[in-house]
């Protein structure tokens, strides 16, 4: 089962690991996907700092996220 994610600003991979209590500080992001495996859109990513776009999957300790951003008009 896929979990959608709803933010209200674009995030980044690091910001999104942090908001799902996945690591517990931005810092740990870098230390994190060194040692843990996390796909996006089916391909390994290791770079805290990629952005994420409305509609990526990501797959984390076996857990599917769907990305989704609120529109403010």
């Amino acid at each position: 089962m896929t979990k959608k994610i709803v933010f209200d600003k674009e995030v980044t991979l690091g910001q999104f690991l942090k908001s799902e209590g996945i690591i517990s500080t931005g810092g740990q992001a870098k230390w994190y996907l060194q040692d843990n495996p996390v796909t996006l859109n089916g391909e390994l990513e290791n770079r805290r700092g990629k952005k994420l776009l409305q509609g990526d999957t990501l797959e984390v300790e076996g857990e599917k996220f769907t990305i989704s951003y609120t529109t403010t008009e």
